[in-house]
């Protein structure tokens, strides 16, 4: 159970990479989307990020939702280590 626990809580560390490395990647005004690796990269953090989109709305050309998604995430990360118990795996 603490191996599921500890590939979960990495899984959510390696999705937080991904999305931040999306959002940096956002502020390149040229960058084409629909070509590789950026497709895979919007085609992996899109998905997660709409249902937050529709809470928060785009205010002023800027996208606030992958805030409210890196608070989501850290709170799950925060419950897998607290269910890992003192073994966290930082």
């Amino acid at each position: 159970m603490q191996d599921l626990l500890a590939a979960l809580f990495y899984a959510v560390q390696i999705y937080t990479y991904i999305l931040l490395a999306r959002i940096l990647c956002s502020w390149l005004p040229n960058l084409d989307w629909y070509q590789q690796p950026w497709r895979t990269l919007s085609t992996l953090t899109d998905p997660v990020m709409a249902p937050f989109r529709r809470l928060i709305p785009p205010l002023g050309g800027m996208d606030f939702s992958p805030i409210l998604l890196f608070i989501v995430l850290n709170l799950i990360q925060g419950a897998l280590a607290s269910m890992m118990g003192p073994t966290i795996p930082y």
